[in-house]
């Protein structure tokens, strides 16, 4: 028993929420499935608890005194720390949405919420970040490698400088090479949210990733086609 124990994935899971009762409500239900949870009631705590621990998963408010979790998002991303992050908010309009997913978080969830699609979220982006798309190391597509072990990437042997979300949809690319898919596929897959019509946040993380590794290459890689969605390395 005790083996088998030691095999199981157990995730350890970060909660920076200001209300203490929600707080609490969060940490019981996560408990109760069987998470490991660290809590804090601020900004500034979460920050010392994000930098001093490795976790699964990190779950922020948007809207907290001090150190709001949009600064705390990118304050985290911007030190290199790429612990997949699920902000929850009771701001939920498109805008603010696409605020939370630009400062670097992985998906966003408005409240009020049902606790099981918080730990169905929380599940997802610890398997997501767990799961390799491909089972070779390194793959190399015209004069572009990359390397999945390293999230890394070059191009004619220049090192393309890509974030997180960004290489995550590179791989999406790769994965479907030569196959239209659709923006609501990208962003089920690649964000793990339902694809609005009224947001562009799939045309915008295209178009950065396209002016990284197709803007100085005169064989383009990313093809748009209007309307439906994109091909890349058309066959």
């Amino acid at each position: 028993m005790a083996r088998f124990m030691t095999l199981m994935h157990i995730m350890t899971i970060l909660i920076v929420e200001d209300q203490k009762g929600m707080l609490q409500s969060l940490k019981q239900g996560l408990e109760e499935s069987n998470l490991y949870v660290d809590t804090a009631q601020n900004g500034l705590e979460g920050k010392e608890l994000a930098f001093s621990k490795k976790y699964n998963v990190i779950v922020l408010d948007v809207m907290m005194p001090g150190l709001s979790g949009i600064e705390l998002c990118k304050l985290l991303r911007n030190s290199g720390v790429h612990t997949p992050i699920l902000l929850i908010s009771a701001l939920d309009s498109v805008d603010d949405k696409i605020a939370g997913l630009e400062a670097g978080g992985d998906d966003y969830l408005a409240k009020p919420f049902d606790f099981n699609e918080l730990l169905a979220r929380i599940k997802a982006l610890d398997r997501r970040n767990n799961s390799d798309y491909l089972s070779d190391g390194i793959k190399t597509i015209e004069d572009l490698e990359v390397n999945f072990e390293t999230k890394t990437a070059t191009r004619n042997k220049t090192h393309l400088d890509l974030t997180k979300k960004e290489f995550r949809l590179l791989e999406f690319f790769i994965k479907n090479e030569g196959k239209l898919i659709t923006k609501t596929e990208i962003a089920t897959n690649v964000w793990d949210i339902d694809f609005d019509t009224g947001t562009n946040i799939v045309e915008v993380y295209v178009n950065y990733l396209r002016n990284k590794i197709d803007k100085l290459h005169e064989k383009k890689l990313i093809h748009t086609k209007f309307g439906i969605g994109y091909i890349f390395n058309p066959k």
